[in-house]
Order: C-alpha cells, then structure tokens, then sequence
C-alpha cells in the first residue's frame, strides 16, 4: 500500500511484479516492566477537553512565545499538538507562518518547564526564515501546467492541478518564496493521487514533489468471532462506535466516493468469508477499535488527534484493488478487496498501520518522502505491530512480520520482516548515504529494524511460533528492552522531538532524548537505544 500533506497514506508499493506494501506487526514484550523508572519525563494521559484547554492557551501565547524564542518580526506561529509530561513539562508543536504565507519546513516544537522557562526547541530548519519578497515572478498558470507535467511523469491519470499557492520552502536549504500546487488524479495501481509540487516562484525550477495518498459482535476474515461497537439506526443497527469518537465504517461497493453506511437488521456481522460485504466492514472496525483502544491505554492518547474524535473507515475500494491508505483530507481508511476480490486489505496490522499514519500527520509529520518518508512510514509500522500484539487476538497473534494475514504476493509470505527486513528482497537492513533515495517503504527497513533490536536484541529466537535471526551492521551483540518499553520510547520521541523534516540521524538522537526523559540519561534503555541505532549504522 503506498501512503502523503492532505495525506492519503498507503501501505504498498509497486515493485515490477508484485505490490509490497506497508503493514506491520509487532514485538512481544521481554524484560521489566515497561513503566518509565523516571516518570517525571512521561507524558500524561490528557482528555480532550484538557488537552483543548491546553492548545486555547498556546494560542492565546502565540506572539510572546514566537518572541521568546527570537522569531522574526514578520513569523508568527499556529499551533497544531501538544503533549504534557508529569514533571508539568510542555512541548507544543507550531507551524510558522512568513508574512502570513505558509512556511513548509517551518514547524518546531517548544519544550517549556513547568515554571514557564522555555528549555529548548526543536526546529524542523536551523536557517533563518526570511526572504527579500513575497512578490512572486510566475503566474499561477504556468506553475499549475508545469506541476501537471510532474504529475503525467508519474503517471498519473485524470491530472488536474488544483490553484497553486504560494508558500515559504525552508525544508531544504535556504528559505526561498516557492508555489505549492496540489495535483489530484488516479495512481498507476487505482490508488487516488495527490501530489504536492514545490515550485520556485522566481525560476519555475520544481524543488520537491510528494504523495499525500500514503498507500495505509462479528464475523471478521482474520480475527474470528469478535464484538464491535454499533449502535441502534433508524432502520435496525448501524456500524457506527459512539464509545470510540464516533468511528463508522462504509460500503464503496468496489467504486470510489462516500459510500455507505453499514447497517445490519439484527446486529450480527458478517460471515467470516468474503463473499459477504459485511465481513470486511467487521475486520475494519475491529481494527479501529483495537487501535483507539491501543493508543489510549497504552499512550493515553484519546483518539488518532488527541481529540477523542474518531475516523471513518471505507472498504470495498475499487475492483481487485491491491492496497489501502489513509486520507487526512476525509479523516479516513480506505481498503481494497486484493486481489480477485478474496483478500480484503482489512487485518489489524493494516488497520493500525494506516490510523498511524494519522497520527503521525497529527504529531511528527514527517514528510513522506526521503528519509524523513522512511521514519514515516516505519513509525506505522512499529505501531501497526505494537496494535496487534496488544490486541492478543488469538486468529491473528502478534509477530514481527509485517501483513502476513492478506498474502499480498499470493505465496503465503509477508509483506516485510521487521528482524531482518531485506530478507523481503528490496527494504534496507541498515543506514547508507543513498537511503534518501530509496522508496520509502523500503528505507523504512533502517526503523523497522532498529526497533526489532531495541525489543528483542539481536541474533535467533522464536517468539509466539514465529523464528528471528536479527544481523546488526557491525557484528555487536544487542541486548532487548522489550516491546513495552521500546514503543513508548518511539512514540514520546514522535509527539515530542520528531519534525517534518526528522531524518535517521536526528531521529536517534529524538530517540536518546525521549529514552533519558522516560528513563534517565545513564538508563540501560536509553543505552539499549543508542546500541540498537548503531546496529543498524545510525551514529
């Protein structure tokens, strides 16, 4: 599935013969418990309305922070997250804005102590954001046919470029004015399209391009008996989950749009074939439902933004679609039935792999492109495998392989392997120079696997029935902290020091720093974090 800033996320990629795509599965727990020694650095469980509380009062802040911070007379700064610690530590998470125009690459995070003080910030660039105009020398209309162009290069079908606006580029280099243009249309695989463009204002010369589409009681395909939330309709019962945000599940009917609404006369879902329509909607809601109920209780987080509001999942998209992604612009899944229509797209892992990807967009935001990309779609993936192990289905028990249930590539293998991930033929073992060039789904082989070590250390072992031989770069031996403490190691890394423009180096060092704020600085976790990140040569 192949997930992107509207942000339709997938789980694949194309590669010549086969879709490999982005599911994920997870670690089992080894070790201590996972609770953080030091708990003055976790984070706290924040309803909505508390966290509401909070980002009315960053708002309300926005002009004495930016000037704390030293921002320039013409930056102002939006809020977006924020996360609060036991110690009554803050870190609120802003884009920045340039003379009122957008600053791509602009986004940091504001660490603030209880008192007030502010104890760093995280910045996304360390350029200066400043440009000598704001007047642009291209007209809208040729940035809108050159960014068709980009769009046809990459086949995309029905390309129509939405507007383009202008924006602050300070991702890469030194800020200049440049033209973001969405391109919407059709992806070679049926995946919808959104392209963004990055266009300089002044010399038309394309500056980036990427994908916002990121390809992300019952009778479920591959969970077996399970319950699900539905509520009483105006004609029987609807697949809508009240005690989860909301959370409703729709019928596509193997096309595109809106969809329906599941309903049912009798609440009894499904078959646990394919053959009924209902039975993938089950598979999907209970995989929304295990991941609401993951992200809380495990991260105290109520909801994929915080906000204790749900998603919407869609199935049955298009015809033998091999895929599924998440969609920031509808808040939803979407999944695909696979291949002659037999394998929904619809196991936990999946699921969870794709509502990450929203959670990401809410938090982190990596760019899905690059190493930044990799990080991305690696972090559905960790929290794709954490959701399935946490869920303890006893149809679909927790492993390091990554969307073993659907058999994408039709002989029974997985999609990826988190302990030793070229073993798929293409994702990366570890770091090189070239990562930032490789596709994203398999650049995410460096995090994957890193987090394998982190939880499980390396060399053979088998765990719930499935044998691991984890390499490392080097040849050193790495010992495990267990599943439990290393997601929550990631996750307060991704809500706290992560950016938009995070690569592998800087995301060890995210790593380090929520690792000694959960543990302490001379922990063995945050030295567990720092041998695995050489295990996979990320110094």
């Amino acid at each position: 599935m192949t997930p992107h800033i509207s942000r339709k996320r997938s789980m694949l990629a194309i590669s010549t013969a086969v879709a490999a795509g982005a599911l994920l599965a997870a670690g089992l727990t080894t070790g201590a418990s996972a609770q953080p020694v030091s708990a003055s650095g976790a984070p706290v469980a924040l309803s909505a309305t508390a966290r509401a509380d909070l980002l009315q009062d960053a708002s309300a802040d926005t002009a004495a922070t930016a000037d704390k911070i030293g921002l320039g007379a013409k930056e102002k700064l939006v809020v977006r997250d924020v996360v609060k610690d036991a110690n009554g530590t803050t870190h609120t998470r802003y884009e920045r804005t340039y003379d009122g125009l957008p600053v791509l690459g602009g986004d940091l995070v504001v660490h603030t102590a209880k008192s007030g003080k502010v104890k760093s910030v995280t910045k996304a660039t360390k350029a200066t954001v400043k440009v000598a105009s704001t007047d642009a020398k291209l007209g809208k209309s040729s940035v809108a046919k050159s960014a068709e162009s980009t769009a046809a290069k990459a086949k995309t079908a029905k390309a129509d470029a939405q507007s383009p606006r202008k924006v602050i580029w300070a991702a890469e280099g030194k800020p200049v004015l440049a033209y973001e243009t969405v391109v919407t249309g059709v992806q070679k695989d049926g995946t919808p399209s959104r392209l963004h463009v990055i266009t300089d204002a002044a010399t038309g010369k394309k500056l980036f391009e990427r994908q916002a589409i990121e390809n992300g009681t019952g009778n479920s395909q591959y969970s077996g008996k399970v319950e699900i939330g539905s509520k009483k309709g105006g004609s029987g019962f609807d697949l809508t989950d009240d005690s989860r945000g909301g959370h409703s599940t729709f019928n596509l009917e193997n096309g595109q749009g809106e969809g329906k609404l599941f309903t049912d006369d009798d609440d009894t879902w499904g078959n646990g074939k394919p053959d009924d329509a209902q039975t993938a909607a089950v598979d999907a809601a209970y995989g929304a439902q295990v991941t609401w109920d993951y992200y809380k209780s495990v991260h105290g987080r109520e909801g994929i933004k915080g906000d204790g509001k749900g998603a919407t999942s869609r199935v049955h998209y298009g015809d033998s679609y091999v895929n599924a992604f998440w969609d920031d612009s509808c808040f939803c899944m979407t999944y695909g039935d696979g291949e002659g229509n037999k394998k929904p797209l619809t196991s936990i892992d999946v699921a969870a792999h794709e509502m990450s990807h929203g959670v990401t967009s809410a938090t982190g935001n990596m760019e899905y492109s690059g190493e930044s990309g990799g990080l991305n779609e690696a972090t559905s993936d960790i929290f794709g495998a954490s959701v399935e192990f946490n869920a303890k289905s006893p149809e679909d028990v927790g492993d390091y392989l990554i969307g073993e249930e659907i058999d994408i590539n039709g002989d029974g293998s997985p999609l990826r392997y988190m302990d030793k991930p070229s073993k798929d033929g293409q994702s990366l073992d570890s770091w090189s120079a070239d990562a930032g060039n490789v596709d994203v789904h398999y650049s995410s082989g460096i995090a994957n696997h890193f987090f394998y070590l982190l939880s499980e250390g390396s060399g053979a072992k088998e765990i719930n029935g499935v044998k691991y031989d984890s390499p490392t770069a080097d040849g050193s031996k790495v010992e495990g902290i267990g599943r439990d403490k290393a997601e929550k190691i990631w996750f307060k890394a991704l809500t706290t020091y992560f950016t938009s423009t995070t690569d592998y180096k800087a995301a060890r060092e995210g790593t380090l720093k929520a690792a000694t704020d959960l543990y302490g600085a001379d922990s063995a976790e945050a030295k567990a974090v720092g041998a695995a990140w050489t295990g996979v040569a990320v110094k």
